[in-house]
Order: structure tokens, then C-alpha cells, then sequence
């Protein structure tokens, strides 16, 4: 059962990222990451016109736009360290590659997951103030009096 869920990942996986049998093989890969992202817009948005309101649609939209990217970025990256690892088969730790993109990808995730917590907490927010406001004590016209003679 885990090896056929294995199987079905990878082969998931291979359809975007293995240039061998991607649908879009012809083109170049920053074009093929363009088409990713341009895509995560556009369901995005049209995620975010169903589910939020109109006051809270600019966070709800940056937090699923965020999660988007970040989610084809990791994937992206998780899989060519897969893909690396087997090739090579020697560990990190053994050999010190402690290289910027490693460093910038355990930052990103850290990114990812503060503005993910902020979409969700966008939903879940209700808006509404305990405690009520009645108006300020005086008037205009009286805090006015009080400079002017």
C-alpha cells in the first residue's frame, strides 16, 4: 500500500518537474515555473471571489496566493533534493554543503507558514468588537469652545 502511494507520488511529481515527461517539455523551465504561478493566480483569485468578503478579500487573497507559491516552490525544491540525494547518496552533515539556497529554503517555509496562519486566521476572524463604542463625550462644537473665547 505505502509503496503503490510512493509510486503515485513520484509519478505525480514527474509530471511537472521531470523534463523527460512533463507535457510542457518543450519549453524552457522558467517559462514552465511562469505557467505554475500565473495558474496559482488565476485559481487564486477565483478561490478568493467565493470564499471571502469583500473587507477581508485583499488578506484572503495575499494568504492563498502566498500558499500557492510557496506550495510549487517546496515541491519544486523537495523534489530535486530527492532526486539529488539519490544520486549522490552522502549526507549534509558529511560533507558541510551548507549552501544559501538550503538557508533560504528553511526561511521561505518559515514565511510560508506565518502568511498561511494569516489567510486562516482571515477566515476565522469574525470582526466584530467587544467592546462598543457610544461616541465621544462632547460634541464638536463643545471640545471647539474650550480653545476658542
Amino acid at each position: 500500500m505505502m509503496d503503490r502511494l510512493k509510486d503515485w507520488m513520484v509519478e505525480s511529481a514527474n509530471i511537472m518537474f521531470d523534463d523527460s515527461k512533463s507535457d510542457l517539455r518543450s519549453l524552457p523551465k522558467s517559462v514552465r515555473l511562469q505557467i505554475l504561478i500565473v495558474l496559482s493566480f488565476i485559481w487564486s483569485t477565483v478561490f478568493s471571489l467565493y470564499v471571502f468578503s469583500l473587507t477581508t478579500f485583499i488578506w484572503g487573497w495575499a494568504g492563498v496566493v502566498m500558499a500557492h507559491i510557496g506550495l510549487i516552490i517546496a515541491v519544486y525544491i523537495t523534489f530535486k533534493f530527492f532526486h539529488k540525494a539519490n544520486k549522490e547518496r552522502k549526507s549534509v552533515f558529511e560533507t558541510g554543503n551548507y549552501n544559501p539556497a538550503k538557508i533560504f529554503a528553511v526561511f521561505f517555509l518559515v514565511f510560508f507558514i506565518f502568511i498561511f496562519t494569516k489567510g486562516v486566521e482571515v477566515l476565522t476572524k469574525t470582526n466584530s468588537y467587544k467592546i462598543e463604542y457610544e461616541g465621544p463625550d462632547k460634541t464638536t462644537i463643545e471640545r471647539i469652545k474650550e480653545f476658542v473665547k
